[in-house]
């Protein structure tokens, strides 16, 4: 927690109105003892944030294949946490790469604990590359989705480019995620 409180001062002083936040991993803790552990933590933290105008946004991340036993990697376990704490000062970031991979139905998640979650990642599913016709998800359908919802912050395109040209894959990211 003491790492946090100076990112969360700085951020505040250069005008960051979120500040990304992770679980830790389980290291043979059952999830529900994670699970307190992370609310006694943020609820540290939380004063602090309210103070400066700050949400803190944990990352759900996968434990299947980039981040073995990373705590925060199902939705639902986010989503309570969310809850728990109650507080306009914490949320989620929901990376549909790493949530496509844990638990699928990203849609129907999305239009169900949308008000847990303040940002977006993308990433194409499998191999975290471009998000294109090569990989599994309809990323237009995605992004209706989340507009549906009232959403109007940013997305993270956070994929990892095959090609050579890799400002053609960012361009195809963005006009691809650019639906009306």
């Amino acid at each position: 927690m003491q790492a946090y409180e100076p990112l969360l001062k700085t951020s505040a002083e250069a005008g960051f109105k979120q500040v990304i936040c992770f679980s830790g991993n389980r290291e043979g803790m059952s999830d529900e003892q994670g699970f307190e552990n992370c609310a006694k933590g943020l609820q540290r933290l939380l004063p602090l944030c309210e103070k400066l105008g700050v949400t803190l946004v944990m990352e759900l991340l996968n434990s299947k294949v980039n981040h073995p036993d990373y705590m925060c990697d199902k939705s639902a376990w986010g989503v309570s946490l969310v809850k728990k704490l109650a507080s306009p000062h914490f949320k989620l970031l929901y990376d549909i790469y790493h949530m496509q991979i844990m638990e699928g139905d990203v849609i129907a998640t999305i239009q169900r604990d949308h008000e847990a979650f303040a940002h977006y990642h993308t990433g194409g599913v499998p191999g975290r590359a471009e998000i294109d016709d090569t990989q599994e998800l309809n990323y237009s359908a995605i992004i209706k989705a989340i507009q549906g919802t009232g959403y109007t912050g940013y997305l993270g395109q956070e994929f990892i480019p095959k090609r050579s040209d890799k400002l053609s894959s960012l361009k195809q990211g963005v006009q691809i995620c650019t639906v009306a």
